[in-house]
């Protein structure tokens, strides 16, 4: 059975908001964070989380801000708060019984791969594997990026242009068990048939490998 819930997680006087999905027995669990000018409802993210859920793995789908921060350019663009939000809902998992006991996964696009990437980088952070999509892992900084220790993939299109430069570049600078996958013919939203799947595929192959129970 696949119990599937909003929820609602309050960060000071703001409040997050995301839709968990879990079945009987997963596997692990990944905490999405989506870009700049998107939300939850990305269908993008929704497409990758049900490939997860297919695999056993558990999802959290989560608005790192409020509809009302979200106005914001300077916001969406804020790489520490992001990632300060992403800490504090993987703290939530790490509380909630059902979440608890499962190792946790980082799915970023864009800005929020970098927001991905910082926390992972943080000494405790506990995450076990992260994937970006069409991200800017140049954000992270060079001195994050050194310091991630869990498996990392990057996904990005082979025609996004300098982000597949900026996406060498984050490989180049981290230093734990990692991989770049450029997608041919693939532009940054990955819209065109079949790229999408590809992603989805690449990414769900990568969670499963890296989750496992913690120990």
């Amino acid at each position: 059975m696949t119990r599937k819930e909003l929820v609602r997680i309050a960060v000071g006087a703001a409040r997050m908001e995301g839709m968990l999905e879990l079945l009987a027995s997963p596997i692990g669990m990944v905490l999405f964070a989506h870009g700049s000018g998107s939300s939850r409802h990305s269908p993008r993210n929704g497409l990758v989380a049900a490939r997860l859920s297919d695999a056993g793995v558990g999802t959290l789908l989560l608005d790192l801000l409020s509809a009302h921060e979200e106005r914001s350019y300077e916001n969406r663009f804020d790489i520490a708060l992001l990632t300060d939000r992403l800490g504090q809902a993987a703290s939530w998992l790490g509380t909630e019984p059902l979440t608890a006991p499962l190792s946790l996964g980082l799915f970023g696009a864009s800005t929020g791969a970098a927001a991905a990437l910082q926390l992972a980088a943080r000494d405790g952070s506990g995450i076990a594997a992260v994937v970006s999509r069409g991200g800017r892992p140049d954000l992270a900084g060079p001195a994050a990026l050194a310091a991630v220790v869990a498996p990392t993939l990057l996904i990005v299109g082979g025609d996004d242009g300098v982000v597949v430069d900026l996406n060498r570049q984050a490989l180049s600078e981290l230093r734990c068990d990692k991989r770049l996958l450029v997608i041919p013919g693939a532009t940054h939203l990955f819209e065109e048939p079949g790229k999408l799947d590809e992603v989805a595929q690449a990414a769900t192959d990568w969670f499963v490998r890296h989750l496992g129970p913690r120990l």
